[in-house]
């Protein structure tokens, strides 16, 4: 066999290839988030009381509070994605990203040290359990992501750009879920 019976990737190839794999990655997330809301509504309803009782001890003021701040992340995220966005601009947005990302985690690290101390109470121990695993893993996602946006700004080739902002945008979405089910039912 020569080099010419060997099949080349073009550039469609790649792009198609990449698409597939961002978006077997953005499922993944979402089922995963998904499983994780789904058993916290299911102990909900079985604990009903308690996970009641537990929630007057949240502040969804505060979370409210967040959720803009991750929301104005994901615009700054969506002004890089533009495709007729300079090289700076680019940069700019995704720094500007990652600073709401770090305030979000700032904000939601202020929320934990008040509820650390109720956590502890053995009436609400389910509700605390599931809720600082749920919160907790989206604010791993959070940080992990806020990093990422500032290694793409250091060099914001297109590609990466779709990438991580497409990502930021679901952790967006994860947490548009989460923060009525979590707070306000």
């Amino acid at each position: 066999m020569d080099a010419r019976s060997h099949p080349i990737a073009t550039a469609a190839d790649e792009d198609t290839t990449d698409t597939l794999l961002l978006w077997v990655l953005v499922w993944s997330e979402l089922a995963a988030f998904g499983i994780l809301l789904v058993g916290f509504l299911v102990v909900g309803v079985i604990q009903a009381g308690a996970f009641a009782a537990a929630r007057t001890h949240l502040d969804p003021l505060l979370a409210g509070i967040n959720t803009l701040v991750l929301l104005t992340s994901g615009w700054q995220a969506a002004l890089a994605a533009r495709p007729r966005a300079s090289l700076m601009q680019r940069r700019r947005a995704l720094i500007g990203a990652a600073l709401f990302g770090f305030a979000f985690v700032a904000i939601k690290l202020l929320e934990y040290s008040a509820e650390a101390g109720v956590a502890g109470d053995p009436q609400f121990a389910s509700f605390f359990e599931l809720y600082f695993l749920v919160t907790g893993f989206h604010l791993l996602h959070v940080v992990f992501g806020a990093f990422v946006l500032l290694i793409v700004a250091w060099r914001p080739k297109p590609g990466n750009v779709a990438l991580i902002t497409t990502l930021w945008h679901v952790i967006d979405l994860v947490w548009i879920v989460m923060f009525p089910l979590v707070y306000l039912v």
